[in-house]
């Protein structure tokens, strides 16, 4: 391949690239030697630097020759021109001079109004700066203002106040004030003011919390007054209105039919409690966003108060003042809760009250660990019904309190149990048993007020003429008032107390029935042993009569009273009782008769060996009967007890006859003996059948039968079962075989052959009976 062959320049081509830059240009009024770089780089790349210099100097020689044409036809004006401009710049250096000279003078001049313009400026900027410090100082004095007005307000108690001027510093517009130390060391020091308004809120609220734990002991008594009020109120109108005798204070009965006006104990005449002191402290402390520290400092202050309310040990006589502290501390509670929005949980106040509460409980129960009168449980028990119902109507919980009330209840009933007892065992002890006596209407019908006695009783006594002697002693009607006395007691303490009446009722029940069985029927018991007049044995039973109608009323009556608060039938097993230590008394007056009986029988003289029979009975049975109807007929009992009474007395005398002829006092008897003694008896029953008590004759057939065996020498047809079982089904083979051996033993004692031979036959006869039944009905 032929080499490239370079390109040639010719005078033409340099004059175009000349041209094309500013040196060559006439039009142009400046340099631009920037064009020459890429000319000059494409000579060296063509290597014709030679050629391109002397084409160059040609071009400048050309360019010479021109300015020489140019100058020599323009001489002779360039000389004149010359020659003026020489002229020109010898007036201009005269002038330069004048002006050199005027300048000095000038700048002479101007320099001391530059000195006066410079000290003029610097005044002014003095003035300047002046007036801005000025302002600065009125803005700082505005701003200490601001912050000494807080100060102010935080003394005042303006908490809110000084707190939007704090806001109102830091909203400040931007300023020459903005950009100051000062204002800066402002702003760094206004979080110590907040702290220091905080802190006043927080003083002010300690001060407030001091002021109503002063104030809770009288915030308690009147809300205590208020529903002690109410409580009142509606006990007079539940007594007017059967209808209203189930519902007590704070039931939705009583709140919706009870016209009420709600009172604030918290703003009423006698005290108000401002609460805005707290009000303005959780503000302050919302607005600082710390209402969390607030809260927990809070809810330490008052479980703080409520740990200083109850001292330890707890003294009762300041129960009352203590409960009414305690009312007002949650009165107090109770209306921050509602008050404050969040402030306070529910949890929180609980927690306070259940801690409390359960303080309290403890501290009330040791109080009356060592207490043994009733009355004491009974004020205890009031002063904390009262402080039970006055919370509850601030919706709080009181379960654990009620627990408490039925606790100290039992106790209660113990010691009135106690109490009761020892009344009743005097009131049995120191009775007389004598009939009680009234003389006028009044006493009569305070007596007949006081004791249970079936109606159509109570109705002929209340219609009874004066003086009149009652059926009961003085024993009975003090039992029956003490009765009413301690039932009243008992339910006096539940009085008010809701969700009782199970367990109250069937305590009521077993301490009813110890007391009645206990301590007045096992007590007349007791005292009918030491008794000896028959008379007061009878009053005795009369009495126990008496008691039994009582327990059956009393049934009645607290089954009234239960049904109102909702309970079932009331059962007093005591009656039971009653009715066992009447059989004894009646045992006492046939004990007594029999007693006396005795004595007539030592008065008999009986001959067991008499030769002949005697038609007539004894002479002391005449006397025994007399003296036994006439006391027994006496007897002020019932007529059923009247006929125990003589079925005693007859089954004794039976007995004694029985024991005449087969006891061990008698060692022999005759036929004859025996015959007298069938007088006797058949004397005996005329004589019951005469006084219409003909039916206790039975108690002589085992007799009459024994007798008739031996006085018609029917041994032999006793022997045989079918005829024993028929005619003689009474007689008991022991009592006859004694009899018989008796017979016996009379016969061998007589010297006649005849005497003995009948002798050696009962013999037979007892061995007879002794060996054919041997153990039966012995």
């Amino acid at each position: 391949m032929a080499a490239q062959r370079r390109p040639q320049y010719t005078q033409e081509n340099i004059d175009q690239q000349l041209q094309q830059i500013h040196l060559l240009d006439p039009s142009s009024s400046s340099e631009n030697l920037e064009q020459l770089g890429p000319i000059i780089k494409q000579i060296h790349a063509n290597r014709q630097q030679e050629a391109y210099l002397r084409n160059l100097q040609a071009l400048i020689a050309t360019k010479d020759s021109e300015i020489e044409q140019i100058c020599t036809d323009n001489y002779q004006e360039f000389i004149s021109s010359a020659s003026t401009l020489f002229t020109v710049k010898s007036y201009t250096n005269n002038l330069r001079d004048k002006i050199t000279t005027l300048d000095a003078s000038v700048s002479q001049v101007g320099r001391g109004l530059v000195e006066k313009k410079r000290t003029l400026l610097q005044s002014k900027k003095t003035a300047a700066k002046l007036d801005e410090a000025i302002d600065t100082l009125q803005a700082c004095l505005k701003v200490l203002d601001v912050v000494n007005r807080i100060g102010e307000l935080i003394k005042e108690g303006k908490y809110w106040s000084a707190l939007r001027s704090l806001e109102d510093i830091q909203r400040l517009p931007s300023n020459s004030l903005s950009q100051t130390p000062f204002y800066q060391h402002l702003l760094c020091s206004l979080p110590s003011l907040r702290i220091q308004i905080q802190n006043a809120v927080t003083a002010s609220m300690k001060q407030w919390l001091l002021e109503i734990r002063n104030v809770s002991g009288l915030v308690g008594k009147l809300a205590l007054e208020a529903m002690d009020y109410r409580t009142r109120k509606w006990r007079s109108r539940r007594e007017k209105d059967p209808m209203l005798r189930l519902s007590r204070v704070g039931s939705a009965v009583e709140i919706v039919t009870q016209e009420r006006s709600d009172t604030n104990v918290l703003d009423s005449e006698k005290l108000k409690v401002d609460f805005t002191p707290l009000y303005q402290c959780i503000h302050i402390y919302t607005t600082l966003d710390s209402i969390d520290d607030l809260r927990r400092s809070y809810q330490a202050d008052r479980k703080a108060q409520s740990d200083l309310i109850l001292p330890d040990p707890l003294p009762l006589t300041s129960l009352v003042s203590l409960t009414q502290e305690i009312c007002g501390f949650f009165i107090i509670e109770s209306h921050v809760l509602e008050t404050t929005g969040n402030f306070r949980s529910e949890r929180e106040v609980e927690e306070l009250w259940e801690a409390l509460v359960a303080r309290l409980s403890s501290a009330v129960d040791a109080s009356l660990t060592n207490e043994t009168d009733p009355d004491s449980f009974l004020r205890v028990k009031e002063c904390l019904i009262g402080f039970v119902t006055t919370l509850e109507s601030y919706s709080y919980a009181t379960q654990s309190l009620h627990l408490l009330i039925l606790t100290l209840f039992e106790k209660y009933a113990g010691l009135l149990e106690g109490q009761f007892s020892r009344r009743f065992d005097g009131i049995v002890l120191q009775d007389d048993h004598l009939p009680m006596q009234v003389t006028i209407p009044s006493e009569r019908d305070s007596v007949l007020a006081v004791v249970w006695l079936d109606p159509s009783e109570q109705d002929a006594l209340s219609k009874s003429g004066l003086p009149l002697s009652l059926p009961w002693s003085q024993g009975f009607f003090l039992c029956c008032q003490d009765i009413r006395n301690f039932i009243q007691k008992f339910y006096h303490f539940v009085d008010g107390v809701s969700k009782h009446h199970g367990n109250i009722d069937e305590l009521l029940n077993k301490s009813l029935d110890k007391l009645l069985a206990n301590h007045i029927s096992d007590s007349i018991s007791k005292c009918l042993s030491s008794t000896s007049t028959l008379s007061q044995v009878v009053q005795i039973v009369s009495n126990l009569e008496h008691f039994e109608v009582a327990c059956s009323e009393l049934e009645r009556s607290l089954t009234s009273l239960r049904s109102t608060q909702r309970g079932g039938a009331i059962r007093l097993s005591s009656s039971s009782s009653f009715a066992n230590t009447v059989t004894r008394a009646l045992n006492r007056v046939t004990g007594l008769i029999t007693s006396k009986l005795d004595d007539f029988f030592d008065l008999a003289e009986y001959d067991w060996t008499p030769q002949s029979r005697e038609d007539t009975p004894s002479m002391y049975l005449y006397e025994l009967i007399n003296w036994l109807t006439t006391v027994v007929d006496s007897l002020v009992i019932k007529e059923i007890y009247k006929d125990e009474a003589y079925g005693g007395a007859v089954g004794y005398i039976a007995e004694c006859l029985m024991n005449f002829i087969i006891g061990p006092d008698v060692p022999a008897m005759n036929e004859n003996a025996i015959s007298n003694v069938l007088v006797d008896t058949e004397f005996l029953e005329g004589e019951l059948t005469r006084i219409g008590r003909g039916h206790l004759s039975s108690v002589f057939t085992e007799l009459r039968s024994m007798a008739s065996v031996i006085l018609n020498d029917a041994v032999q047809d006793y022997l045989v079962p079918q005829v024993r079982q028929t005619t003689y089904s009474v007689v008991r083979p022991k009592r006859l075989q004694t009899l018989l051996e008796k017979l016996a033993r009379y016969g061998s004692s007589r010297r006649d052959a005849q005497s003995r031979e009948r002798g050696e036959r009962r013999r037979k006869e007892a061995d007879a009976v002794g060996r054919v039944f041997p153990g039966e009905n012995r």
